[in-house]
């Protein structure tokens, strides 16, 4: 079981595949910060730990789930001369809803009195809050789970990888949080970046590869344009 310890490989792998699902579960923190943030205060924390910690139980779930996960790549009916498999259904209906959920925030956060009229005596639900992220998760995690099996040979490396991913983003996702609801434009980017990945989800469901270096390229273009207008109101603020 343990005979990978003295391998090499293993061992970047290990370090390889651990950046990559904190790169891949970067979105994840996004999507958990937003949903978590319409929760009373003293439930937000708890929220993200129990989020992510749902994201890493999911994800190891589906890893040792394997030959389910691969069958999802079969082809189970052919529209328009696409054969439409599995994963193919589960990216697509997980795109649009990311799409119109993201929509729907950039909406209330816009017309913050609207989404009160809409939710005035509404609760908001700390499970279905978590139910929420937990579907969510498994979209979220089939691509990476996907790339752990490429890039891996020993489920118990992928395995490792995706709980220190896990616990370096629950390290993360407090001041991520917080950062992201203490700036409503930086929310509002937040969400487009969110719209985008469901656009590729969408796309990749529909068998148009969308090279993931070009999408994050670009969200770390628009952060970074973003923080120098931070820092740029910033200043004027203190000058004023």
């Amino acid at each position: 079981m343990f005979e990978w310890i003295a391998d090499p490989e293993a061992w970047i792998a290990l370090l390889t595949l651990t950046a990559l699902e904190i790169v891949l579960g970067i979105d994840n923190i996004i999507f958990i910060s937003i949903l978590v943030g319409r929760l009373p205060e003293s439930q937000r924390q708890m929220g993200r730990i129990l989020g992510l910690g749902l994201a890493m139980c999911t994800r190891i779930l589906l890893l040792l789930s394997l030959a389910w996960v691969m069958r999802l790549t079969t082809p189970l009916f052919t529209l328009f001369e696409q054969q439409i498999s599995g994963r193919d259904l589960i990216l697509l209906f997980g795109g649009l809803f990311l799409v119109a959920k993201s929509t729907h925030e950039i909406h209330a956060t816009m017309h913050p009195d609207e989404g009160e009229d809409e939710t005035k005596g509404k609760k908001i639900s700390f499970l279905g809050t978590l139910i929420m992220i937990a579907i969510l998760d498994i979209i979220f995690s089939l691509d990476s789970v996907i790339t752990a099996v490429g890039m891996a040979n020993n489920v118990e490396v992928m395995i490792i990888a995706i709980i220190i991913a896990v616990g370096v983003m629950m390290l993360a996702a407090k001041p991520i949080g917080d950062f992201v609801e203490n700036n409503p434009t930086l929310k509002v980017l937040a969400l487009s970046f969110l719209i985008l990945i469901g656009v590729t989800l969408i796309a990749e469901s529909l068998d148009f590869h969308i090279p993931k270096g070009y999408i994050y390229f670009a969200m770390a273009f628009s952060v970074t344009v973003e923080m120098i207008n931070l820092r740029t109101r910033k200043h004027l603020t203190i000058k004023e």
